[in-house]
């Protein structure tokens, strides 16, 4: 690799007029930098990387061989409008992952946070917007419009339905598809997507307080048994408990939403 201003440059890798190269960026071999990217800090690219379209990277973010950042949406739809991808900083983005940009009728921006993990070929597709901590496993896909909060993990081989929401710290089992809103801290398992309980692993990791962990299974209870229907049930879940946790819960279950909810069998 080859020194410059920018840092270390494989001198097959192609760097386009118009593209800006963060401070001590590591470009590999046979790579191509689009002239609208914008790199941070620190961004190591592999190999054989294509980074193109209107998109930004966060500071020291590493991006493996054959991943494809962001191209076109695939939305037949979609007329060469200008919009976006913007990825956030210390994210890890493995071989042959695609995310495409954004379209008008989404927003315009596909948006990921930081400290991601995104294992080899899976998809993000346009407009989804993803938080922190996310991981997201083997070949699994997420359809447009998605939102996935802070510390989801998607299972591998998983796919999710375009405008499905995944609350903060649920988990989705592999080879699941998801086609419905998932609650926060929920776990999903099955091919066709069950909600069959609560992240509890995950929550005592993060080291959840017991009473907390409490409130949350009385809750789940509650979701699945209670009287009226699954909105009232959340409603009333509102105005009983005193957990912050279970109130991220009513939040997310009483919030906007174009799908319903996958809800306790």
């Amino acid at each position: 690799m080859a020194n410059s201003s920018e840092g270390l440059i494989h001198p097959s890798a192609v760097i386009e007029d118009g593209a800006v190269l963060g401070a001590d960026c590591r470009i590999g071999p046979f790579c191509v930098i689009g002239a609208g990217v914008v790199l941070g800090a620190r961004v190591e690219i592999k190999s054989h990387v294509v980074v193109t379209g209107d998109t930004v990277i966060g500071d020291d973010t590493v991006i493996y061989a054959f991943a494809c950042i962001g191209e076109v949406p695939q939305d037949l739809k979609f007329g060469g409008e200008k919009t976006r991808l913007e990825i956030g900083a210390r994210n890890r983005i493995r071989e042959h992952v695609t995310m495409n940009i954004g379209t008008t009728g989404g927003g315009g921006v596909t948006r990921v946070g930081d400290d991601c993990l995104f294992m080899a070929g899976c998809h993000i597709a346009h407009d989804v917007q993803i938080g922190n901590r996310v991981i997201v496993v083997n070949n699994a896909a997420l359809a447009g419009h998605c939102i996935i909060s802070d510390d989801v993990i998607l299972g591998g081989l998983s796919g999710v339905h375009q405008f499905v929401r995944i609350g903060q710290g649920a988990i989705i089992g592999a080879v699941t598809m998801v086609t419905n809103d998932v609650i926060p801290y929920g776990l999903v398992q099955a091919p066709r997507g069950e909600l069959d309980g609560l992240n509890l692993v995950g929550l005592k990791r993060k080291g959840v307080a017991r009473v907390d962990i409490t409130a949350l299974r009385a809750a789940f209870q509650m979701l699945a048994q209670g009287e009226g229907t699954f909105q009232d049930r959340a409603q009333r879940l509102g105005r009983e408990t005193d957990s912050d946790y279970v109130r991220q819960i009513v939040e997310f279950v009483t919030g906007d939403s174009d799908r319903s909810f996958l809800t306790p069998k």
